[in-house]
């Protein structure tokens, strides 16, 4: 059995790898491994606003450091928040401000971070003061547009310095408007294109006087993300209620929480348990369990429906790979979307045709995920279809290509599953990691060394 830890300092990748491109290694004996993950990027970046808006200093354990998170943190120092960080220790102290912000002008950068983006322009929006929001050309062109026009109907003015409806701008703060409100603020909010509008929304709920009413607009109404932020809210000491259509906030005294454990990362958990599905193979990560908030964890059933077998022990849940290969399937992963590359990427193992429904959304994220599904599948030899929420994977040997990431590390990631069952699959640009997974390459080189 293989063991390793997703701790430690960055270093380079083993093999004819580099910062260009890692040559995955394929294994010739199903995987046995065991291994830690870090901390989940949206516990995290959710941790990290709330501990803001407390009235005390918060410390978080479990913290993940990355290209998303470290922007997240970056940007609170810039408006003025004490902030204490521990690498070593996965821990950062957070002195929080309550209701208010420690200034009333500055700049941020949320890099390519969504979460930070969404979440802090929300915050700045109901704020006193006026702030630039940059952000890096990925997440330029990421839709931005509900959120503006809430934060606008607010009292928000906003002043587009690039692309209207985008990012980077200038945001004058419609907090002297609220904080004189004398009822209860309502809201009508589309989430069709993400989630993340919505719960940018609750989790500044508290900075409304008399509450707020979020009327959702769009067909979708509800997701696991936002179930994380609901229930991260409750531990917070605020609760958010959900009657079908509307969300409801009443006044509260805000956030109370003197300290609070992340979990780990199930999205980053997802690669090693789909490698283990498909080598017919053993996996288990450290710490995850079925108690875990994260909706990702419905991959891990998934898996099942295809032929794995599931046991929760006491350090972590393992994966057992069907000894007869992979059964193919049709699922709907609209709530589960971060892995439909995943299993995009050992859908060819399969032994019948695996059809991914309801993921259209994924063409507006990091990149076209949908299209980078295809083009990649279609360069290895696969042949697949797609729709414009849907994609339908054939069964196939993969062939030796380049992996095109697009600078999303979900595709990096997912890709380099596929190619640890053939030969010759090369991941261009694997740095991308950097934004949830800085040592991916780094903890599986070392799983593979054993």
């Amino acid at each position: 059995m293989t063991s390793t830890s997703a701790g430690g300092e960055q270093q380079d990748y083993i093999g004819k790898n580099s910062m260009d491109s890692y040559e995955v290694k394929k294994v010739t004996a199903p995987v046995n491994w065991e291994t830690d993950v870090p901390g989940s990027k949206s516990i995290t970046n959710r941790a990290l606003l709330l501990a803001a808006l407390c009235r005390e200093q918060v410390r978080l354990q479990g913290v993940l450091f990355s290209d998303d998170s470290r922007h997240f943190l970056s940007s609170l120092q810039s408006l003025g928040y004490e902030v204490q960080i521990d690498e070593a220790a996965c821990a950062v102290e957070v002195q929080g401000h309550g209701g208010s912000l420690p200034v009333t002008s500055g700049e941020i950068h949320v890099g390519s971070a969504g979460t930070a983006a969404r979440f802090l322009t929300a915050m700045l929006g109901v704020a006193e003061g006026t702030f630039v929001i940059q952000a890096s050309e990925q997440m330029k062109k990421r839709p931005m547009k509900p959120l503006f026009e809430a934060l606008l109907s607010l009292g928000a003015s906003v002043e587009w310095l690039g692309a209207a409806w985008h990012l980077p701008v200038r945001i004058t703060g419609a907090g002297a408007h609220i904080r004189n409100l004398s009822e209860q603020a309502v809201l009508n909010l589309d989430i069709s294109e993400s989630t993340q509008f919505l719960s940018a929304f609750l989790l500044i709920a508290p900075l409304f006087p008399h509450g707020i009413r979020i009327h959702i607009t769009s067909a979708k109404t509800d997701g696991s993300y936002i179930r994380i932020t609901r229930r991260m809210m409750e531990e917070f000491g605020v609760e958010a209620v959900f009657d079908g259509c509307d969300y409801m906030v009443q006044a509260a005294g805000g956030y109370q929480r003197s300290g609070y454990q992340i979990e780990p990362d199930v999205s980053g958990a997802c690669y090693f348990y789909a490698a283990a599905a498909m080598t017919g193979g053993s996996a288990k990560v450290h710490h995850v369990h079925w108690s875990s908030m994260q909706g990702d964890m419905k991959f891990l059933k998934l898996l099942e429906q295809m032929g794995c077998t599931l046991t929760e022990e006491d350090d972590g849940i393992r994966l057992n790979g069907p000894s007869d290969g992979l059964k193919g399937l049709k699922v709907d992963m609209n709530d589960f979307s971060d892995q439909a590359l995943t299993l995009a990427a050992i859908a060819p193992y399969a032994s019948s045709d695996v059809t991914i429904t309801h993921i259209g959304h994924i063409r507006g994220q990091e990149c076209d995920r949908l299209h980078a599904i295809v083009m990649n599948l279609k360069n290895a030899g696969i042949t697949c279809e797609e729709g414009d929420d849907w994609v339908c994977i054939h069964p196939g040997k993969p062939q030796p290509c380049q992996i095109e990431t697009f600078d999303d590390h979900r595709v990096a990631m997912a890709f380099t599953v596929m190619g640890l069952g053939c030969d010759g699959i090369e991941i261009l640009n694997p740095g991308c990691c950097k934004k949830t997974f800085e040592n991916y390459f780094v903890v599986l080189d070392s799983l593979l060394k054993h």
